[in-house]
């Protein structure tokens, strides 16, 4: 079964590759992700060696106190991480880079790939987060004497059956994961439903959670606000991390909005830059008039796309109100904690699934679920009508996530159980 994996793999990786060149996302580092790495990048000898792996940007954050901790407990650790995207590889470089020894490119799930992967980083331990669950890296890791934990573990139920088809066909690679560290009581339960054992899978929460409380102490970034070419007084609409086929609904949004709302800036935020032109077409197409953050907006546009990378939560303590995108289509939603742990009402659409954890924590708490454009508008206009009100959600947002802290210690300590009985 887990030959015709491997083959499987080989045959598709073979289709796609000319696809995965030229891809913005993926294109560079292609040596590494092919398990080739230039000499001096992996640290030399010493250890514990710690791999630890988060697929984007977002990914790494959420993984970064686990880092701080780790570094803390085990000053003389190798701590290399890996990622699958440029942005992801340029946020580690830039932020996570004083406690970590290496940043690398993740290898594609390829036999040969992942095997030489392995032999040049030499884990200890290999942590994977939420569903990277890729079975030739996860078995290379395995049959070197690496320990293999999930974090941050999710699994959707919508998906369930699918994961228990594939499992039966190609093997399950759960049986080769020595720990499942899980966010939620029912994402324990449907791991244990693929075939994870019972004795490994431990609920220790969504250590995003712990990357979330600095920002409550964070200061109005007052150049980024001039950069944005933003009013002092101005009131700001920040959708952040927007999807294909969100924009144009927002906009319509807006366009309502200032009508009784005249001094109301709006800044949009697509998930991915490369979309950034295509936002500003869309804006402009809609009768806007629109600016671009890598401009300067010299303008002075009311509309402004944030078309840099690293900002995003940087501009939402800058904002009035946020909505958090991704939520209007069946992506499953994105991080809505980050705006809220800055004290900002948050808003948000019915797709979120892959955040189901943080809905549970802001509903009622400073965020707000809508059902569509409309119901967006409703309750935006309501809420810009009501500053006093505006206030108050915000601080029951900040409040709310303060309050569910401490799952990078709990997922440190399980780590130490497993492999440096620490």
């Amino acid at each position: 079964m887990r030959l015709l994996y491997v083959i499987a793999t080989w045959l598709v990786f073979v289709a796609l590759f000319p696809v995965l060149a030229l891809m913005k996302k993926t294109r560079d580092g292609l040596l590494q992700r092919l398990g080739f790495y230039p000499y001096g990048l992996i640290p030399g000898p010493g250890g514990p060696r710690i791999w630890l792996h988060g697929a984007s940007a977002g990914d790494l954050l959420a993984l970064s106190p686990m880092i701080d901790r780790l570094r803390a407990r085990y000053p003389q650790a190798k701590v290399i991480v890996s990622t699958m995207t440029n942005t992801g590889h340029l946020m580690a470089t830039e932020r996570l880079r004083k406690n970590i020894d290496a940043v690398i490119y993740v290898p594609w799930d390829l036999y040969g790939a992942t095997r030489r992967a392995v032999a040049a980083v030499k884990p200890d331990l290999l942590v994977l987060e939420y569903t990277e669950i890729w079975p030739n890296l996860i078995r290379a890791a395995h049959d070197s004497g690496a320990r293999v934990a999930l974090t941050n573990g999710r699994f959707s139920a919508r998906h369930l059956s699918r994961y228990r088809r594939l499992f039966n066909l190609i093997g399950n690679p759960l049986h080769d994961i020595d720990l499942f560290l899980m966010r939620e009581e029912d994402e324990a339960e449907r791991v244990l439903q693929l075939g994870a054992p019972k004795d490994r899978v431990v609920v220790t929460g969504n250590t995003k959670f712990d990357a979330l409380v600095p920002l409550a102490q964070a200061v109005e970034d007052h150049a980024l606000r001039e950069a944005l070419g933003l009013g002092a007084s101005a009131r700001v609409w920040i959708a952040g991390s927007t999807h294909e086929g969100e924009e144009e609904h927002l906009f319509e949004v807006y366009k309502k909005l200032v009508v009784d709302t005249p001094d109301l800036t709006m800044v949009v935020a697509p998930r991915y830059l490369e979309r950034a032109e295509r936002v500003a077409q869309l804006g402009r197409e809609a009768g806007l008039h629109v600016g671009l953050r890598s401009k300067g907006n010299p303008e002075r546009a009311p509309v402004i796309v944030l078309d840099t990378i690293g900002e995003l939560g940087r501009a939402y303590r800058l904002a009035t109100l946020v909505f958090v995108g991704g939520s209007f289509i069946t992506r499953g939603g994105q991080n809505i904690l980050e705006p809220a742990a800055q004290g900002k009402p948050v808003l948000f659409g019915p797709h979120m699934e892959n955040f189901h954890d943080s809905v549970q924590v802001l509903v009622g708490r400073g965020g707000i679920q809508v059902k569509d454009p409309e119901h967006l508008f409703r309750v935006m206009a309501d809420l810009l009508s009501r500053p006093d009100s505006l206030e108050s959600l915000g601080s029951l947002a900040s409040n709310a996530v303060r309050q569910i802290s401490g799952a990078s210690d709990r997922n440190v300590d399980a780590l130490a159980a497993l492999v440096f009985r620490a």
